[in-house]
């Protein structure tokens, strides 16, 4: 049984929500757009209680900081979460024939299901600048927070120029005139809706002095580019952003296949070595590197990094066709191995 919250039918077969459920007990459930009514929290906690059958309901929707407080509150111990990614390019591009023109399509449009499949590139800069409208204007104050939609909007434009840098809320505040506490909670909204990302660097225990803020990214290639202006695909060559673009796109798409229970971070030296991507789960470490060139090779920035941080296996991730090792721990990867990638 599916019911979409955002249909005033559906969400009219909830004014009883108990005898709706109790009627549908012998299927699974499925609540779209809950945040549309997280009252249903309790109601859902009195039924699961009443029985304890697993995989009774299967609840979606956006990341509404009031949702995600009543949800924790009123299914603690019978609820689990899951963070969905848009398309991954290991979905798209099943086989390797596939994989290069697929890559190229999946970073310039972005992996937002009618993006992705719009008729023409035209058609797909025109789905996201609708998304971006409605998102500032409808679902930003539906999901609880009060900013102006042209501040915010502003915002995430002068978000998309710094994609890949380290977090620097006193040069964004002093743009925007507005304080740093402001800005950081223009941060923490559009974080907490899930577009961007806010990758928090290692803190290794080396003597060296350490970059401590976070590096921030906007978590959709294709938001990225319709916000940075970036029209058509060709116009991608030669953009400052190319490389900040391509550091993005592969962070997203490791992370979207090495599961939820590996911690992500960043390692930069005061000096300015780094790996761009270290990935630990347990006593386990690894180290990448993310380079937009055809000609991958070996540096001292992902060596030092890999000695400092104790990491076992190191990648450097570029748009190539073939894997090579550069060294016994090293390895070159194209985009289209990375969910090879294992820690």
């Amino acid at each position: 049984m599916y019911v979409d919250l955002e249909l005033p039918s559906d969400y009219a077969k909830l004014a009883d929500a108990e005898a709706f459920l109790e009627a549908c007990s012998d299927r699974l459930v499925i609540l779209d757009e809950i945040q549309r009514l997280p009252e249903l929290f309790g109601t859902l906690r009195s039924l699961i209680d009443r029985d304890r059958r697993p995989g009774r309901f299967l609840i979606l929707g956006s990341a509404s900081p009031n949702v995600l407080l009543q949800g924790s509150e009123s299914l603690a111990g019978r609820i689990r979460y899951l963070q969905l990614h848009p398309l991954v390019l290991a979905e798209l591009a099943p086989t390797s024939s596939e994989t290069d023109e697929v890559f190229r399509r999946h970073w310039w449009r972005g992996g937002f299901p009618d993006s992705y499949l719009a008729g023409s590139d035209e058609a797909s800069t025109a789905w996201r600048g609708a998304f971006i409208a409605t998102f500032l204007e409808r679902d930003i104050p539906q999901l609880g927070f009060r900013v102006p939609a042209t501040r915010i909007r502003r915002f995430w434009e002068m978000l998309a120029h710094l994609h890949g840098q380290t977090w620097n809320a006193s040069k964004l505040a002093g743009s925007l005139d507005v304080k740093a506490p402001t800005v950081r909670h223009y941060l923490d909204i559009l974080t907490d809706t899930l577009l961007v990302r806010q990758l928090p660097p290692l803190h290794a225990n080396v003597k060296k002095r350490l970059v401590k803020s976070p590096k921030v990214f906007l978590r959709d290639s294709g938001l990225l580019h319709s916000l940075l202006r970036i029209d058509r695909p060709e116009n991608m060559w030669g953009h400052p952003s190319l490389g900040a673009s391509f550091e993005g796109y592969v962070i997203e798409q490791v992370l979207a296949s090495v599961g939820h229970d590996t911690d992500a971070t960043f390692y930069r030296t005061s000096t300015g070595l780094e790996a761009d991507l270290v990935l630990t789960r347990g006593t386990r470490r690894i180290a990448i590197e993310i380079k937009h060139t055809s000609t991958p090779r070996l540096e001292r920035g992902l060596v030092e990094s890999m000695r400092d941080i104790d990491a076992q296996q190191g990648y450097l991730v570029a748009p190539i066709r073939e894997e090579f090792k550069l060294r016994k721990d090293v390895t070159a990867l194209p985009v289209s191995r990375l969910e090879t990638i294992e820690i």
